[in-house]
C-alpha cells in the first residue's frame, strides 16, 4: 500500500466528518433563511401579537394597501371589530410596496383564526352574520392564497422539526478557511553566509484550518481548531527568516489539533480568554494591526504586527482584559508558558508552566471611538534550550534571535509602541516601534547583555476599486541587535522590508492577495543581495 493511500485513509474519517457537519450548517442556513422570509410575512399576522411589534387597530394603519379594493374595506372592518392583526411599529408593511395578496390572505387568516377561537369560546353573539357573511366571501376570493400560505407553514414547521432532530449541535458552529498560495522566491544567492544560491522554484501549497466555536452562555466561547498544510518556510530558500510569509505552514497536511482556548467574561468589564495550547497574544490583547490576519492580511511574517506580541507564542496561559463600559482606554495582563515547543505540559526540569520558556505582557490601551489608538506594552520573556531560542518569533536577523548563540538561555524586556490612525473610514495609517534589552542566562558568556530595536510604518487603503478591497503597503526594519557584548553577534548595517499587496474581495467568501515583499540587505548585512518573494493568495473562508 502506497504511503499517499495510506494517508488518505488516516485522513478519510476526519474529511468526512467535517464534510457532514459543513452540509449540517448548510442545510441550516437554507431553513433559517427560509423561516425567517416566510414566518415573517406569515405568522406574525396569523398569530395576532409578536414581540417588538404593536397591535394594529385599523387597516388603514397598513399605508402600503390600497383603499380602493373591496377587500380592503372588508378587512378593515373585520379588523377594528375582533383585532386580529399584528403590524410593524411604523404602520407600514414590508416598507414601500403594496401588500401582496399573500400578505392580504395572512391577514384574513389571522381574523378566520380570531372569529373561530370567538365561536369556540361561547361568544359567538359578538360575530355577526354580516361578519361571517365578508369572510366566506374573502376566503372564497383568496382561497389559493390561504391554501399556500397554509402548506408553507406546514412545510416549514416539519423541515425545523427535522432539523431539530438531526443537527449537529446546538452549541457550535463551524468556522472554515482554506488557502492556496501560488508563489516563489527570488535573487542570487543567499543570505546566510553559504554561497549558495537562492532556491528559486515556484510553489503551489496550501493550508486548511477548521474551526469548532462553542458557546454555551452567549458570551462565551471555547474554540477547537483543525490544521493542516504544505506551505514552506521561505527562510530556507533564502538564507534569512525576513523573507517567511505571514502563513507558512507545513506539516505535511496532515491534520493537528492547532489550538484550544475558552473565553469568558467575568464581569461587564473584564474577560478572560484561557490558552491550553498555541496561545498567542496578538489574538488576546489589542495589535493596532490592519494587517493581523494571515489568511487576509499582511503577505509577510514581519508584516502582520510588532514582534512583541509574538512573545509567548505557541504556549499555554492566561489573558485578561479589561475594559470600563465607555471607557477609551483599556488594560490587559497575560502570561503564556510553553513556547513553541509546547513544553508547558511537560513535568521535566527546564518546562512546565514556571520553569522553562514563558512570557508575561502587559499592554495599556487607548482607542477613543477608533480614529485614534495607540497601545503601550511591556512583556517580560525567558527562553532555554528546552523551549527553544527566538528571542522575536523567527521575524528579525538570526543575531536578533538568538543574541548569544544557539540554546543559550536568554531572558529579556520587551517594550513596544503601536499605533493606528483613521483620518477616515476608507484610510488608516500605522506602525509600531520596540526595544528589547536581553541578557544571557547560561553558558560562557552568562550575564552578557544584548539590545535589539525594529520599527514598521504602513497604510491601507481600504476598499479600493470595489468595496471590501484592500490595497497596502508597508516599510521597516526588522528586529535588529544594535549592541552586543559578544560584538561577533552584532548587526552592523541595515536590512529593510518593502511589502506591497492588493487583497481583491471576489464575494463575501473569496479574496485574492497578489503581493510583493522585498528584502534589502538580508540579515542587516550590506553584503547580502537582495531577496524577493512573490505570492497569490487565494483565500476561501466559510
Amino acid at each position: 500500500m502506497t504511503k499517499p493511500f495510506w494517508n488518505a485513509l488516516k485522513l478519510s474519517p476526519l474529511v468526512f466528518a467535517a464534510t457532514l457537519f459543513a452540509a449540517n450548517n448548510a442545510f441550516a442556513a437554507e431553513v433559517n433563511q427560509e423561516i425567517s422570509q416566510d414566518v415573517t410575512s406569515v405568522t406574525q399576522l396569523s398569530q395576532g401579537s409578536t414581540e417588538g411589534m404593536s397591535q394594529v387597530t385599523s387597516v388603514s394603519q397598513f399605508s402600503d394597501v390600497q383603499p380602493t379594493d373591496w377587500a380592503f374595506q372588508a378587512l378593515q372592518s373585520l379588523v377594528e371589530r375582533y383585532g386580529c392583526i399584528a403590524g410593524y411599529p411604523n404602520g407600514t408593511y414590508r416598507g414601500n410596496r403594496p401588500m401582496t395578496r399573500y400578505e392580504f390572505a395572512a391577514g384574513l387568516n389571522a381574523c378566520l383564526d380570531r372569529v373561530n377561537e370567538l365561536i369556540a369560546t361561547a361568544t359567538a353573539e359578538l360575530v355577526t352574520k354580516e361578519d361571517l357573511a365578508t369572510l366566506q366571501r374573502l376566503q372564497e376570493e383568496f382561497s389559493a392564497e390561504l391554501a399556500t400560505l397554509r402548506g408553507r407553514v406546514d412545510a416549514l414547521e416539519a423541515r425545523t422539526a427535522e432539523l431539530e432532530a438531526n443537527q449537529f449541535s446546538t452549541t457550535t458552529k463551524l468556522v472554515g478557511e482554506a488557502i492556496f498560495n501560488f508563489g516563489g522566491a527570488f535573487g542570487d544567492e543567499k543570505a546566510n553566509g553559504s554561497g549558495d544560491d537562492v532556491d528559486d522554484n515556484f510553489t503551489f501549497s496550501d493550508r486548511v484550518r477548521l474551526s469548532l466555536n462553542s458557546s454555551f452562555m452567549g458570551t462565551d466561547q471555547l474554540q477547537i481548531r483543525l490544521q493542516a498544510g504544505n506551505i514552506p518556510n521561505f527562510g530556507t530558500a533564502t538564507g534569512t527568516n525576513m523573507a517567511r510569509l505571514a502563513y507558512d505552514n507545513n506539516t505535511g497536511n496532515e491534520v493537528q489539533i492547532d489550538k484550544i482556548n475558552y473565553a469568558f467574561n467575568l464581569s461587564d468589564a473584564i474577560r478572560v480568554k484561557v490558552d491550553a495550547n498555541n496561545g498567542e497574544f496578538w489574538e488576546n490583547v489589542p495589535n493596532f494591526s490592519e494587517f493581523a490576519s494571515s489568511g487576509k492580511g499582511a503577505i509577510s511574517r514581519y508584516g502582520r504586527f510588532s514582534p512583541i506580541y509574538r512573545q509567548g507564542s505557541g504556549g499555554a496561559g492566561i489573558t485578561v482584559n479589561f475594559k470600563p463600559e465607555g471607557s477609551a482606554f483599556s488594560a490587559s495582563v497575560g502570561y503564556l508558558a510553553g513556547g513553541s515547543n509546547n513544553v508547558a505540559s511537560s513535568p521535566l526540569d527546564g518546562a512546565g508552566l514556571f520553569d522553562g520558556n514563558y512570557a508575561a505582557l502587559a499592554q495599556l490601551a487607548y482607542q477613543p471611538n477608533g480614529a485614534f489608538n495607540i497601545g503601550l506594552t511591556y512583556a517580560r520573556s525567558y527562553q532555554n534550550s528546552v523551549g527553544g531560542v527566538s528571542l522575536f518569533g523567527s521575524t528579525g536577523s538570526a543575531n536578533a534571535n538568538q543574541p548569544f548563540g544557539s540554546g543559550v538561555a536568554t531572558a529579556a524586556n520587551h517594550y513596544g509602541a503601536e499605533v493606528n490612525f483613521k483620518p477616515s473610514s476608507k484610510l488608516t495609517v500605522g506602525g509600531w516601534a520596540g526595544f528589547t534589552n536581553a541578557e544571557a542566562k547560561s553558558g560562557p558568556n552568562e550575564g552578557d547583555n544584548a539590545d535589539a530595536f525594529y520599527w514598521m510604518a504602513n497604510v491601507a487603503f481600504k476598499d479600493f476599486g470595489k468595496e471590501g478591497n484592500l490595497l497596502g503597503f508597508q516599510f521597516g526594519q526588522p528586529p535588529k541587535v544594535t549592541d552586543n557584548d559578544i560584538s561577533a553577534r552584532e548587526d552592523d548595517d541595515n536590512s529593510y522590508h518593502i511589502e506591497a499587496l492588493y487583497r481583491y474581495q471576489l464575494n463575501d467568501n473569496i479574496a485574492f492577495t497578489p503581493g510583493l515583499v522585498v528584502i534589502l540587505n538580508p540579515e542587516h548585512n550590506d553584503n547580502n543581495e537582495t531577496v524577493y518573494v512573490g505570492t497569490l493568495r487565494t483565500t476561501f473562508t466559510f
